[in-house]
This record gives structure tokens, C-alpha cells and sequence, in this order.
């Protein structure tokens, strides 16, 4: 009996270590991973538990405006990524570039003022932002944020849009004030929910 119990407690501090050590590598993370770029909540619901999880931000300045990369990779080779880099593109040029990249659902748009997303599959999304970015050589009229998962996710389908789709615009509105677009911006909290709209298929018109 006293055996017993002893392994049995054994078994129970081996069980509460596992998850400690193996399952919290997300939750160790700082509040707000990639230099307070985005919430580590959104990480947290795309990726699966680990045992480890790193995460970083870097501004990379050019001649031609500048690039943001985020990314969030555990242990088990899951990742949540993104990059907000400076371009010429119109709302146009961005819709013809990226509406091909949709899945057979086709993607979804949502919208505040000008600022826009795009989910084009459960596992990736796009947001422009208008944006002049200080001592560029060549014009550069928009941020654009391209956004992914690699390997496996927790979250799946609509929930793992919603999420791809909130972390590309929290990685928008970090890249616009650390790059110093140029003119002044007030940023919603959120676009609005996935739920609330359209529809696309490759041609936008």
C-alpha cells in the first residue's frame, strides 16, 4: 500500500512537471512578443503547446522605406510570422497580388477607414495600411503586412482566420509607428470581426 502510494505520487509530480516544463513554453513568452508588436494571447490560441518558444522583432531600415519581421516559433517547428514592409502599391496592386493567393473559399475583406484586411486562407492573411515612410529614395505609398502560419496549429478554420488576420493588423499598427510613417494615424483596437465581411474572389471588381 505505502508503495503504492508513493509511486502514485511519483506519477503526479512527474504529470505536473510535463506540463510546467513541456507545455508552457508559449505562456513564458513576454506579454507582448516581437518587441510589443502583438498580443502573446494570439500565439497562444494558433500554436500548439511546447516545450520551448522563442519569439522576435526587427526593424530593418532601407533606402527604399523600411521592413518590421515578427515571428513566434516553438520547439515543434509551429510558427506564427509576419512581415510589414514599405511599398508602392495601391489598394489595387495589393488586391491584384494577393486575391490569387486565396483559397477555394476565397477571401474575406474587412475595413476601417483605409486601413484594410484581407484573410485569404485559415492560415494566412494581409493588411495595407497608407504609409509614407521618412527618407525613402523611391515613393512608397502604402505598409503592407503579410502574415502565416507555419506547421502545425491549434486553432483551426474560421478561429484561426480571425487570429491570422488580428495579428498581421497588431504587426500593421506596431510597423507604422516604429518605421515613423509619416503622417499621423489613430488606430482602432481591431478591425472588425471576419463575421462582418466580404467576400472576394480574384478580381475585387
Amino acid at each position: 500500500m505505502r508503495t503504492t502510494a508513493i509511486s502514485l505520487a511519483l506519477a503526479v509530480a512527474v504529470a505536473f512537471g510535463y506540463v510546467e516544463t513541456f507545455t508552457k513554453g508559449i505562456d513564458r513568452l513576454p506579454e507582448r512578443p516581437c518587441a510589443g508588436a502583438v498580443d502573446r494571447d494570439l500565439a497562444a490560441r494558433a500554436l500548439p503547446s511546447a516545450r520551448t518558444a522563442e519569439e522576435r522583432g526587427r526593424l530593418e531600415q532601407g533606402l527604399h522605406g523600411f521592413t518590421f519581421r515578427c515571428h513566434v516559433r516553438t520547439s515543434d517547428d509551429s510558427s506564427l510570422v509576419g512581415d510589414a514592409e514599405t511599398s508602392d502599391a495601391d489598394v489595387r496592386s495589393w488586391h491584384r497580388h494577393f486575391l490569387p493567393k486565396s483559397g477555394e473559399e476565397g477571401a474575406i475583406e474587412v475595413s476601417s477607414g483605409d486601413v484594410r484586411g484581407l484573410s485569404l486562407a485559415p492560415d494566412s492573411a494581409t493588411v495595407f495600411v497608407p504609409c509614407a515612410p521618412p527618407r525613402s529614395e523611391l515613393p512608397a505609398h502604402a505598409l503592407v503586412v503579410d502574415a502565416t502560419t507555419i506547421g502545425t496549429t491549434r486553432a483551426q478554420g474560421d478561429e484561426l482566420r480571425q487570429i491570422v488576420v488580428d495579428f498581421a493588423y497588431q504587426l500593421a499598427r506596431h510597423a507604422y509607428r516604429v518605421g515613423e510613417c509619416q503622417a499621423p494615424r489613430s488606430f482602432p483596437d481591431s478591425l472588425p470581426r471576419l463575421s462582418e465581411g466580404r467576400v472576394m474572389g480574384e478580381s475585387p471588381n
